[in-house]
């Protein structure tokens, strides 16, 4: 994302976010940045037990904002298997953002040498050493992903973190999650903080399983995602029955490229035609469940 100067906001767990006055929203929850990278991320897609199981292990961070998913995750790895070797390719628009969590020493809470070497990739968007491949893709992650996919190369794991589906549908859409299942490797996994009936439906679409992921302070669960049901944690009754509502209705961008006004204008087309529940009839018929 574009943006001008950013000033570090302290979170709950005493690490620093930035707020995007394009999108309107901080780059993290209040409850800890740090913390949500952690727990809505590295834990969820077993970086740790990776590192133990793998010598190689790939990356795909997209929307890499600050960095914080990328330094958690090669911390986690190193931290059990200093011999374990990443390929990290991180999509991020511009390089705003990234130059300036530096600036700021945002990364500096992480251990040597993620620091330095994340530090790096803000400057050059490449690094190359023994055991850290890392580039950095600049532009629309619409277009920047399908050189990825070009190259045959899938990630172990992947890190989904737009702006909310509300703000950023681009990058929550039907089509652009189809071209996010493709650089991921059969037995990976794909994990989002978001748990937007619509982004599940994609995400079931492009056809993997979907699961959620709890806790780290966040009202709302995350998602985790593979394409066999295997060891994630199984959905609620009442997420599964909110993916028969109105609001699973997809975002859609058939050419990807269309704006933001664009994709939101065509699902609430979409929406108004629909004969499926309303999510006001579904959150009503489950607080009379829960009396």
């Amino acid at each position: 994302m574009k943006d001008g100067c950013f000033n570090p906001q302290l979170t709950q767990d005493g690490s620093y976010t930035f707020f995007s006055e394009e999108f309107q929203e901080t780059f993290h929850s209040s409850f800890g940045a740090k913390q949500e990278a952690e727990v809505r991320y590295i834990q969820p897609c077993a970086i740790a037990q990776l590192a133990r199981q793998q010598t190689t292990i790939r990356l795909l961070d997209i929307c890499y904002g600050l960095g914080y998913n990328s330094a958690a995750a090669l911390e986690a790895i190193w931290s059990v298997n200093p011999q374990c070797r990443v390929e990290l390719i991180a999509l991020e628009i511009a390089l705003d953002v990234p130059r300036q969590a530096i600036a700021h020493e945002l990364l500096n809470q992480w251990r040597s040498p993620v620091p330095d070497l994340l530090t790096k990739l803000a400057q050059t968007s490449l690094v190359e050493n023994k055991f850290l491949t890392a580039k950095l893709l600049l532009g629309d992650a619409r277009t920047t992903i399908q050189s990825v996919i070009k190259e045959n190369w899938q990630a172990d794991a992947i890190f989904l973190d737009p702006f909310s589906p509300p703000k950023c549908p681009q990058l929550w859409t039907i089509e652009f999650i189809q071209l996010v299942a493709q650089c991921l490797v059969p037995q990976g996994k794909l994990a989002t903080y978001s748990c937007s009936a619509a982004v599940r439906t994609a995400i079931l679409n492009a056809g993997l399983e979907i699961g959620s992921i709890t806790g780290a302070g966040r009202k709302s669960p995350g998602t985790l995602a593979r394409f066999k049901y295997q060891n994630i944690p199984k959905l609620a009754l009442k997420e599964q029955e909110h993916l028969q509502t109105r609001a699973a209705i997809p975002y859609r961008d058939r050419n990807l490229q269309d704006s933001a006004a664009e994709i939101i204008c065509r699902r609430q087309q979409e929406q108004q035609l629909s004969n499926l529940e309303s999510t006001s009839q579904w959150r009503k018929r489950w607080r009379l469940l829960n009396i």
